[in-house]
């Protein structure tokens, strides 16, 4: 018998008994502390993240609008004609 037998063997011993095992009494509190705890967090993130994004197209509007870089720029390379 290998490995993967005995452990399927054991497994079915498991669910052919019939009486479900038992729970410690604080374990469902503590992890519904630990899961409500843990989306809390995720929304925050989620939200900071929301407001980073926001705030970086806010400044991303504010830059294209006073610097214009659709705009060409004069051209400087060549001397202005004075005189002909």
């Amino acid at each position: 018998m290998n490995q993967f037998d005995r452990k399927e063997d054991a497994v079915r011993r498991l669910l052919d008994d019939g009486t479900p095992p038992s729970v410690p009494p604080g374990l469902h509190d503590g992890a519904v502390r630990r899961g409500s705890r843990m989306l809390r967090r995720r929304r925050a993130l989620r939200r900071l993240l929301w407001l980073l994004l926001l705030a970086a197209a806010v400044a991303f509007v504010i830059w294209a609008s006073v610097a214009q870089p659709w705009v060409e720029q004069p051209s400087e390379t060549t001397p202005p004609l004075t005189r002909w």
